[in-house]
């Protein structure tokens, strides 16, 4: 009995301690620009900042699907104008609500033409690590921009 009451007291405290703190806000306008840009961005489904750089770091590709309730973005098959013999094809999964590294990945096809047919070829691991470091960069820079307004 003794350990509810307890219970009771702490949470009408915890309750006390909120309200006065809400109040105390004065409708938002000393509240610090920071919490403007959190790191967890979700309103769809996924981190809205690691989506948003993926969408602009693979603008140049045709995209094929996307999906930002699950982070998943497909692209088509890409060819370079500076290497016509070669194209290549992404996946992009982005796995979290929080802005991490380990909340992206990458993943490549790539393929060769050879006797006027294409065929698959190795992919550099440092191509698909490379990739996730641009788009995490171009996302840590859209929230530096947000908090910064």
């Amino acid at each position: 009995m003794v350990l509810s009451g307890h219970k009771t007291l702490k949470s009408g405290l915890v309750l006390a301690l909120a309200c006065g703190l809400l109040a105390g806000c004065g409708g938002g306008k000393n509240r610090p620009r920071a919490d403007l840009a959190e790191s967890r961005v979700t309103s769809i489904g996924v981190n809205g900042y690691l989506w948003r750089a993926s969408l602009e770091t693979l603008s140049f590709m045709p995209l094929l699907q996307t999906d930002s309730n699950g982070g998943v973005i497909l692209t088509d098959w890409y060819i370079n104008p500076s290497a016509t013999n070669e194209r290549i094809k992404l996946t992009v999964n982005i796995l979290d609500q929080d802005l991490r590294a380990d909340a992206l990945r990458v993943a490549a096809s790539r393929q060769t033409l050879q006797n006027g047919q294409w065929i698959d070829a190795p992919v550099q691991a440092a191509t698909t690590q490379k990739l996730e470091e641009i788009i995490l960069t171009r996302a840590r820079d859209l929230r530096r921009r947000a908090i910064n307004g």
